[in-house]
């Protein structure tokens, strides 16, 4: 049976909504960044569900594992740890009586960096050419990683004594950034209700996608149309943040490719072959607000929705058809 993109959308997010309860919105941001072909940042407090989200879309990803799973790795992120223990390393091989190199955790499918802003910044670095290029390099050598590569980073919003705050280089690979939040009360009292049943569904997740369907909806989700009004759009509002008083770092031609890269992948995730004026104004702030620097409080709590309400206005008196 061959299932068309956003049926298979759809089936991931029900298989992933077994576990990760009450939140159909993240849910979707997550997989929005992934059919991009981007990576994921996560913010929030601790016990809010971020590592089970990784672990759950990884286990619903059938790949070359005994366990028919996609490769998932988890690297807890420290101060003491080092490029090596990310990446790999050449050790002396008895047999063959030279070295070879033996990798690391990051070649897999889906990384859960957890943490992330507590490793060096030379971790974090190591991080990047992952992040940007889907490859590293140790010594003279270039390794390319799995053709499907996604990094889903958390971070603590509290406690940051010892963290290394990420760099803009940093985030601006992350496609996405957003806050994870707490679930409603009726649904916290569901999952206390249920909470082994919870962690058995965990345990017992089959594949529903394999790690072609994962390239697949890529390749669908390029052929989204958009129109040039939306294009013109985003042009706008990246180069808006650019004079804006409160804003002193603007968003780059980089940050705009990849607004218009997670406007197509969302559009699908909602069922659409095309973008629409509401996708713009719903995927702004997720997509280039960690990617800016704020004079102040003020600014970053008001300067990007100015903008991206007054594009917002724009576009709705165009009426696209």
């Amino acid at each position: 049976m061959n299932l068309t993109a956003t049926e298979l959308i759809q089936r991931l997010i029900g298989q992933i909504e077994t576990v990760v309860r009450g939140k159909r919105a993240q849910i979707e941001l997550v997989l929005t960044a992934l059919f991009a072909g981007g990576h994921v940042l996560l913010e929030d407090n601790p016990g809010t569900g971020k590592t089970v989200m990784a672990r759950t879309l990884a286990q619903c990803i059938s790949g070359n594992t005994t366990d028919g799973h996609a490769v998932f790795k988890r690297i807890q992120f420290t101060p003491d740890l080092l490029p090596l223990d990310l990446i790999g390393a050449h050790i002396f091989d008895d047999r063959t009586r030279d070295f070879v190199f033996r990798k690391g955790p990051i070649f897999c499918n889906i990384l859960l960096a957890d943490e992330i802003n507590r490793a060096s910044p030379k971790v974090q670095s190591a991080l990047l050419e992952a992040m940007a290029e889907s490859q590293i390099t140790t010594g003279d050598q270039t390794y390319p990683l799995q053709q499907v590569f996604f990094t889903i980073a958390t971070q603590n919003p509290v406690e940051m004594e010892g963290t290394y705050p990420l760099p803009a280089a940093q985030l601006d690979r992350f496609f996405i950034k957003l806050y994870f939040g707490y679930v409603d009360e009726a649904t916290e009292l569901d999952i206390y209700r249920s909470y082994a049943g919870i962690r058995q569904n965990l345990t017992d997740l089959q594949p529903v996608l394999t790690l072609q369907d994962v390239l697949s909806v890529q390749a669908e989700a390029e052929t989204v149309f958009v129109h040039d009004e939306i294009l013109r759009s985003v042009a706008h509002i990246v180069r808006n943040t650019r004079s804006h008083a409160d804003i002193t770092l603007g968003a780059s031609t980089r940050a705009g490719i990849a607004f218009i890269r997670c406007l197509r992948a969302w559009a699908l995730i909602k069922g659409r072959d095309f973008v629409n004026e509401a996708d713009v104004t719903a995927l702004a702030r997720y997509v280039l607000d960690h990617r800016l620097a704020y004079r102040n409080r003020d600014g970053r709590a008001q300067a990007l929705d100015s903008i991206v309400t007054d594009e917002g206005e724009r576009l709705s008196k165009l009426k696209l058809a």
